[in-house]
């Protein structure tokens, strides 16, 4: 595990694919198992994970599992929080940042996508985060609530009544989607990223095609 100075640039040679999820595991223990299915999923498909760094809770489960599929997981953890949630020992990069609201801005920043799990204030403060400045016109990126056995349903329920006491304009939804299940995750994110992917892919030493080859097959 190499641990850097967030000033620097990692190079990302796949698309990342940011968890928002819990430091704590939660009662019902099938809030754990998605979480360990999302993380295989995440892995097995060849896909980076940035997460809140720490070894502890859902997000522990979320990058064991990633770590365990050959994906490559990078973490960010505010200084003050190195010693409260320890860091994962497997983790290829754990950024350190000075506080909580540079965390955030480098996860947002590292990510290609993002998918909310199941999750204490902290999470609900990430989700607002990536939700709001979608709806600003700050990032097109993807956004996924795993919605386990209806937690997030209460938030839901707010998020619509705001739009119904016009505090919001109707169509907010449109910035994230409700899935169900990891598979059904990864399904969207996968089509979601799926030009980034092809990006990513490319042979960055091929030579571009000379444009009168192209237009001699049309």
């Amino acid at each position: 595990m190499s641990v850097r100075n967030p000033s620097l640039i990692m190079v990302k040679k796949t698309p990342a694919i940011c968890v928002f999820c819990g430091s704590s595991p939660g009662r019902n223990p099938r809030h754990a198992v998605m979480a360990r299915e999302l993380g295989r999923l995440i892995g097995a498909g060849g896909y980076s994970l940035v997460f809140g760094g720490g070894n502890v809770g859902l997000m522990g489960e979320v990058a064991r599992a990633v770590s365990d599929n050959n994906g490559t997981v990078i973490g960010v953890l505010p200084k003050f929080l190195r010693h409260l949630e320890p860091p994962l020992g497997s983790t290829e990069e754990l950024i350190i940042t000075p506080d909580m609201q540079q965390r955030k801005a480098r996860m947002l920043s590292l990510s290609d996508a993002f998918v909310a799990l199941s999750g204490g204030l902290g999470t609900l403060d990430e989700i607002f985060e990536v939700i709001s400045t979608a709806h600003l016109k700050v990032h097109a990126k993807p956004i996924a609530l795993l919605n386990i056995d209806g937690h997030f349903d209460p938030l839901l329920a707010v998020l619509s009544r705001i739009v119904v006491d016009g505090f919001a304009p109707a169509g907010i939804e449109r910035h994230y989607r409700i899935t169900k299940t990891p598979l059904e995750t990864m399904e969207y994110l996968e089509a979601a990223l799926r030009p980034a992917r092809t990006a990513a892919n490319a042979d960055p030493q091929s030579p571009p095609e000379p444009e009168h080859s192209t237009q001699s097959r049309r």
